[in-house]
């Protein structure tokens, strides 16, 4: 069975992008979300393998979604992306739990590298 992905970004041209390198490469997306509290209500719904979550995000940022994720499901694999490839950020989405970062804009080798080393 493939492994399923929730693309969370506001920006729906970058949703596309992502689940079309995904679905290029075997993998399934499970849900699409526009903002971090849709985020979290998609990942209940849904139960991905894998989460791939921009940091900037309306109502609620990335980093907010992934610590709500990660205190319902501490194993949740969860990606995080973002355009600004700064430091603070990086480290806090690490320390919260992310399993990697991929900056913006995307290079399908590096998606992918990303998904395989978090999700096999």
């Amino acid at each position: 069975m493939a492994k399923s992905v929730l693309i969370c970004d506001d920006a729906a041209f970058m949703r596309v992008m992502i689940k079309d390198i995904l679905t290029k490469n075997g993998y399934d997306v499970a849900a699409e979300a526009e903002n971090g509290i849709k985020a979290v209500e998609k990942y209940n719904e849904t139960k991905p393998d894998l989460v791939m979550m921009d940091i900037t995000m309306p109502e609620m940022d990335g980093i907010q979604a992934l610590k709500k994720i990660k205190e319902i499901d501490s194993a949740a694999n969860i990606i995080m992306c973002s355009a600004m490839g700064q430091q603070a950020m990086v480290i806090e989405s690490i320390q919260s739990g992310a399993k990697d970062f991929i900056v913006k804009p995307f290079q399908a080798d590096r998606v992918i590298e990303a998904v395989k080393k978090a999700i096999g």
